[in-house]
């Protein structure tokens, strides 16, 4: 079997196999007994699919098949399975691993993901209840940054369950974010959409944040636009906006990417940079060996003078990693109020795997630092699964979600921008 696992909401036999081995893991760990109705409440995986979010872990079998190993589930406020949900809130249940695929991460892994659906969900806190005898879990909650909440703890006859929460942090927000990559022109609409325009280097660039006008006749008015400048429309919208993205959907724009915002502070506790022999140039504009290694890996055959445009368009660190005298990586570092936004990470492809990417993130922390700011944030693509392990082992959390969502293009029209 394969050690990472991927995570996903239960399908077909999926859904069956997680009741079977719900139950096995309570039972193994003598939380149950076979006989108890509660036990028969376990294996019954159909009605919480039904009823709530049901996510499996699944990893590959020897043969290439995949296998569950592991469950949790993720019950909003007034529904069955929410038994101390409070309006706004998500309650995770039923947290379970396969006895045999135990010390692998698996349980980290499904609460990490159950974390990032309170966020795309705009669920306000995420809420579960633990016996004492589940220290090990409770450890695992400490890690993740849930709280103990002992004057929400309850029970019933000689069961007492403890209850612990966690709420997402402080979100920097789009204009904030916008404004440590801002597009090389803004267009604002009559109805309050911002829209990007930038040539087409990178969807942040080229994209329209939604005003408080979302009728048809405003999201005409942001097509016209970019229609005229050559560029496909592109809206940037909060999945949890339902109404927005019915409208955007109704219209032909589809998904072209997820994307996670994820923050941590630069209080106490920042993780300090771990090679102090690593050679990092520092520069507050990106010269011509900073823009060739960031676009040879992230934007090959973009416009550079736009791309540069854009990355001086706000106050910022540019770091440069050196290796035996060559260029082997390079991040940014951009300031807005007391937010620094990190973006354009990039390590060269034959030295990848060897921490670099993680040093760099160090330097850009301590860069920020420096340079005042109390907060950090960057984005990462949902499916960068990689990436999202790297910032969670540097103590970033999920705070916001947005998609962008694109108009179909024309036949021959004008080429995708990058993300």
């Amino acid at each position: 079997m394969s050690a990472a696992p991927a995570i996903a909401v239960a399908t077909g036999t999926q859904v069956a196999d997680a009741g079977a081995l719900t139950a096995e893991a309570y039972l193994a760990d003598r939380l149950v007994d076979a006989d108890e109705d509660y036990t028969s409440e376990l294996r019954d995986a159909e009605r919480r699919a039904a009823e709530a979010t049901l996510l499996v872990a699944t990893v590959e079998a020897t043969d290439g098949s995949p296998v569950v190993v592991g469950t949790i589930t993720l019950a909003p406020h007034g529904t069955s399975y929410a038994e101390v949900a409070e309006p706004g809130e998500l309650e995770l249940r039923m947290l379970a691993v396969a006895p045999e695929a135990r010390g692998r991460g698996i349980a980290e892994a499904l609460m990490r993901a159950a974390v990032r659906q309170c966020v795309v969900a705009g669920a306000r806190r995420i809420v579960l209840s633990t016996l004492d005898a589940m220290t090990t879990a409770q450890r695992l909650y400490g890690r993740l940054g849930f709280e103990a909440q002992p004057q929400r703890d309850w029970g019933h006859v000689e069961i007492h369950l403890r209850v612990y929460t966690w709420t997402p942090p402080d979100a920097p927000g789009a204009l904030i974010e916008s404004a440590t990559w801002p597009p090389a022109r803004v267009e604002v609409t009559p109805g309050g959409w911002r829209v990007g325009l930038s040539g087409g280097v990178t969807r942040r660039a080229n994209s329209a944040v939604p005003g408080s006008d979302t009728s048809a006749a405003a999201i005409d008015e942001i097509e016209a636009i970019y229609a005229g400048a050559g560029l496909p429309s592109i809206v940037r919208v909060r999945a949890s906006d339902e109404r927005v993205e019915a409208q955007l959907a109704d219209r032909g724009y589809a998904i072209a990417s997820d994307t996670d915002v994820l923050v941590r502070d630069l209080g106490p506790g920042t993780p300090e940079p771990s090679r102090p022999h690593l050679q990092v140039r520092s520069a507050t504009t990106p010269d011509d060996a900073w823009l060739t290694a960031w676009l040879g890996v992230k934007k090959a055959g973009a416009d550079r003078a736009l791309a540069r445009q854009v990355l001086v368009g706000a106050p910022a660190d540019y770091l440069t990693a050196i290796v035996d005298g060559r260029v082997a990586g390079v991040i940014r570092v951009a300031f807005a109020e007391d937010w620094a936004g990190l973006s354009s990470l990039a390590v060269e492809p034959s030295l990848r795997r060897a921490g670099l990417g993680r040093e760099l993130t160090l330097r850009a922390l301590a860069a920020a630092r420096n340079r005042g700011a109390r907060r950090v944030f960057l984005q990462v693509e949902a499916h960068n699964a990689g990436a999202a392990r790297l910032y969670a082992g540097l103590g970033f959390q999920p705070a916001d979600a947005y998609r962008y969502r694109e108009l179909a293009a024309a036949e021959d029209g004008p080429p995708t921008p990058g993300c």
